[in-house]
């Protein structure tokens, strides 16, 4: 072969830009469901730039109600390796300084705007790799094609129209994440605790924390009948120093301020809602019931322990690493205790050791539990063919060590059989994904299209 898959790309990296600025110029927030349009306008007119411009590379496309596209390297080989990447993006937000959202810039050798890394930039890479290899005249055994979703930041729905219609590859990868690989994406198990509110007389008439069950609460409010001063003032030193929040008081209304997180890594941040929890627990004015009550709650789930330990599923494997759990959202009025919380479990987790055994423990302490049961984890091995051919072409195309890693979110591929995440963000880089001024740099793109090309030599030939 006389040119590389590296010098082909170096020599359509202009073209590579302003493809994606044909992209990026397209808002693909999901907008008004209409007939052809299942997700809005936007996501439509996305997918159908695309397949403009995979029809402009040669391939074969196809066009699925708009819900997917799908573009083919060589349709007459046997599909074996499917490429998974979206075109929709999350709304633009707030905060834009270097551009704005759907007006790509290039400053520098960086390229700014909604969807450049996330996901429209690495889709293009994608695709620039199954071009530089159908140009450059490689022979293949295998077939290689690219999906493109449309509803990848609001529930998948695209790729559940796709798979109810059309098999899965032998092998999948999406270039939604980060390098270098990710092979197991841990389950997610979540349960709701109450019960009804004794009749006592207590001080305390409300409670509220979190805004969604998938982070840790970053503020709580009380709400007194009364408060002493005193009383209040005691608690808070405490409770403060123990949690490291900040608590205020504005006549009988309390706000505790933590520190918010993904509740696939609880433990960076700062519960507020359990440290509400603890300041309640501190004032005799509440009640002798309720304070058993919240005092049950907080041995179930202790402060600072995010691990499961309290509720009996504390468990880890060497594949996906240690369970987390964290209570998240917060409802106490007049009539009821009610509490939400989000765990993401290991491979090792199953219907008895993880389910049965928080529900046993919840109603242990005189809670009644709620649970829509377990999401299964994602597991492909990190020994099989695919994944070593994967890491091997990371490797040697990048110069960095390759490893399998374990995540408690879920990717594009959570669904599908033997699919990884791979790529398209190096490692240790924050390109602002979902926030203002979404950046990534242009030889990154290119350097994952070069893995890509290359992974699909290492698979297909």
């Amino acid at each position: 072969m006389e040119k590389s898959i590296k010098t082909w790309l170096a020599e359509h990296e202009e073209e590579f830009v302003k493809d994606l600025g044909r992209l990026i110029a397209i808002d693909s927030v999901q907008g008004e469901t209409k007939p052809g349009a299942p997700f809005g306008e936007g996501p439509k007119k996305a997918l159908e730039e695309a397949l403009s411009l995979c029809e402009g590379y040669g391939f074969s496309v196809n066009n699925m109600e708009n819900y997917v596209g799908t573009a083919d390297l060589d349709a007459k080989l046997p599909r074996s390796l499917d490429i998974l990447a979206h075109l929709d993006v999350v709304p633009a937000g707030e905060g834009w300084e270097i551009t704005e959202p759907f007006k790509m810039l290039e400053k520098d050798g960086i390229v700014y705007g909604r969807g450049v890394s996330d996901d429209k930039g690495p889709m293009l890479a994608g695709l620039y790799a199954m071009r530089a290899v159908k140009e450059l005249g490689y022979p293949l055994k295998k077939g290689i094609r690219m999906i493109m979703g449309t509803n990848e930041e609001t529930g998948s729905k695209d790729l559940e129209y796709y798979y109810a219609r059309e098999k899965a590859g032998e092998m999948s990868f999406t270039p939604d994440a980060e390098f270098p690989i990710i092979n197991v994406e841990k389950g997610q198990f979540r349960g709701t605790i109450f019960k009804k509110r004794g009749k006592e007389e207590s001080s305390l008439l409300s409670l509220k924390a979190g805004i969604a069950v998938n982070a840790v609460p970053q503020k709580a409010v009380l709400v007194f009948s009364a408060l002493g001063e005193e009383e209040f003032q005691a608690a808070k030193q405490a409770v403060e120093e123990q949690c490291q929040v900040k608590i205020g008081k504005n006549g009988n209304e309390v706000t505790v301020i933590g520190t918010s997180a993904h509740a696939a890594t609880p433990y960076l941040g700062k519960n507020a809602g359990l440290a509400a929890v603890i300041l309640a627990t501190k004032l005799p004015s509440i009640g002798a019931e309720l304070k058993q009550d919240l005092e049950h709650l907080l041995e179930l789930f202790p402060y600072g322990k995010t691990d499961g330990s309290g509720l009996g599923i504390k468990m880890e494997d060497k594949e996906s690493k240690d369970l987390t759990c964290t209570l998240d959202i917060y409802a106490i009025d007049g009539e009821e205790l009610r509490f939400t919380y989000d765990s993401r479990v290991p491979i090792c987790a199953t219907e008895e050791n993880c389910v049965n055994t928080a529900r046993k423990n919840v109603e242990a302490k005189g809670f009644q539990f709620e649970t829509k049961g377990m999401i299964p984890p994602h597991y492909v091995p990190s020994d099989s063919p695919f994944v070593q051919n994967l890491l091997s072409v990371y490797e040697k195309v990048t110069g960095l060590k390759g490893e399998c890693l374990a995540i408690g979110g879920g990717t594009y591929v959570h669904d599908v059989e033997n699919g990884v995440a791979f790529g398209a963000v190096l490692p240790d880089v924050d390109t602002r994904m979902h926030g203002a001024d979404e950046w990534i740099k242009v030889k990154d793109l290119l350097l994952a299209a070069e893995i890509y090309g290359e992974a699909i030599l290492a698979l297909c030939q």
